[in-house]
């Protein structure tokens, strides 16, 4: 490993190394990466180098520009981190952005803001452009302008051979298709290109009551989400934070006038005061204010489902007993666009509504006790669970194949076979395993 420390610009830490054990942490502390090597690349030339070291040795590279979505299982894959890869240019009038692969959505987002523009980020500002892109992505606005990944229109990769590309519809349609939503398993991306959506208003934030209206405001959810218009995204969330009372919130954005916005959520409103509402018009760059998601690594235990339905049985299984030992449990509405045709992996989303469980493991007996609520609420959720979920949502363990359908993981299958026999790129969720 010593022989990289010639070959790249960036630097090279190794087992022992100042500064290695936090290089090769992931953003989830609950999972154990290890790893020969971690190569922080200054910049593409590195990343092709680094390729090229890895692939004459028979070795693998991983990239994770964040450590988002990391399942602890590299296969002693060399660690590639491109936090240095941090270009941003807007160009207001084509209504575009490029980003390198170490841009976060915060950024991007303040960048386009200013001309009235959004990308399609989701709930953390502090999650990777690039590594939630190749997952798809499933934004605050994927009801009005479907998955993230359906606004790119080039990416910049490093192949498994080495070999630096530009990628579009055009130039290489296999290769295009995967990288829009099926992983990063193909090619190590560099940078990516995307469209913008015009955004001259925004509406948003958070309404909380105590727990024991739950049933009250799950029903005006469910009101609200039967009619909401496109531009309308709303999450409800059971939330059990340390030491404070169980709550129930909702958490709402509307692309659009203000007034039209609360006019909407109107039925929530029905319900009384609220403990809390921070509602109002808001900036662009400050979606990550609503949920208020940490900002730094730390533990966690997560599940996510798609869900058929949130009829009358659905809704009570939900609320049937508190969600202690869990932190929150979350209801996302989908539809809209999500529904509508994609040329990408994922394709449309029949299901109308998200399910993602999360619990914080503070010691192993925590752990036991988060796994063991959120396979009782699953079991009890059953009926509504359609077998799929966002490639986001996946955690370690599991596979694409709970992604995509079969014809689809075929073909991302067959597109890596062709690219990469040897396996030099490994990305946290392995398409051929």
């Amino acid at each position: 490993m010593n022989e990289l420390l010639a070959l790249v610009r960036g630097r090279v830490l190794l087992p022992g190394d100042d500064g290695f054990d936090q290089a090769r942490r992931p953003w989830n502390l609950a999972v154990e990466q290890a790893v020969p090597a971690v190569v922080e690349a200054a910049d593409d030339a590195d990343v092709a180098a680094l390729v090229r070291y890895a692939r004459a040795r028979g070795l693998r590279v991983s990239a994770q520009p964040s450590g988002h979505g990391a399942t602890g299982d590299l296969d002693g894959a060399i660690l590639l981190r491109t936090g240095l890869l941090d270009e941003v240019s807007v160009d207001p009038v084509a209504r575009t952005a490029r980003v390198g692969a170490g841009v976060r959505w915060g950024r991007i987002q303040r960048a386009a803001a200013g001309h009235g523009l959004t990308g399609l980020p989701g709930s953390s500002p502090v999650v990777s452009v690039t590594g939630y892109t190749l997952g798809g992505g499933l934004s605050w606005f994927s009801r009005a302008y479907g998955w993230a990944a359906d606004s790119v229109t080039a990416f910049e990769v490093v192949g498994a051979d080495g070999a630096q590309a530009r990628v579009t519809a055009g130039s290489d349609p296999d290769l295009f298709w995967a990288l829009r939503g099926g992983g990063g398993d193909f090619a190590l991306v560099t940078a990516l290109e995307f469209g913008l959506h015009p955004a001259p208003a925004l509406y948003g934030g958070r309404m909380s009551w105590t727990a024991d209206r739950a049933a009250d405001v799950l029903d005006a959810f469910r009101e609200i989400t039967a009619a909401a218009p496109d531009r309308l995204t709303v999450w409800f969330d059971l939330l059990n934070f340390p030491a404070s009372p169980p709550m129930v919130a909702v958490d709402a954005t509307y692309l659009g006038d203000p007034a039209e916005g609360r006019a909407l959520l109107r039925p929530l409103e029905r319900l009384g005061a609220a403990s809390s509402d921070s509602r109002g018009a808001m900036p662009l760059a400050d979606l990550g204010s609503i949920t208020a998601e940490p900002t730094t690594p730390g533990p966690g235990l997560s599940h996510g489902d798609l869900l058929t339905a949130l009829d009358d049985l659905t809704a009570k299984s939900l609320l049937a007993t508190p969600i202690d030992p869990l932190l929150s449990v979350q209801i996302r509405h989908l539809g809209g666009a999500l529904a509508r045709p994609s040329d990408s992996p994922h394709g449309p989303l029949a299901e109308p509504y998200a399910l993602y469980l999360f619990g914080v493991p503070t010691t192993p007996d925590a752990a036991t006790a988060i796994q063991a609520r959120q396979r009782r609420l699953l079991q009890d959720l059953a009926p509504a669970i359609s077998g799929r979920k966002p490639f986001t949502y996946l955690k370690p363990a599991e596979s694409v194949t709970a992604a995509f359908a079969p014809d689809v993981v075929a073909r991302l299958r067959d597109i890596k076979l062709r690219r990469d026999p040897n396996g030099t790129i490994r990305s946290n969720f392995p398409v051929t395993t």
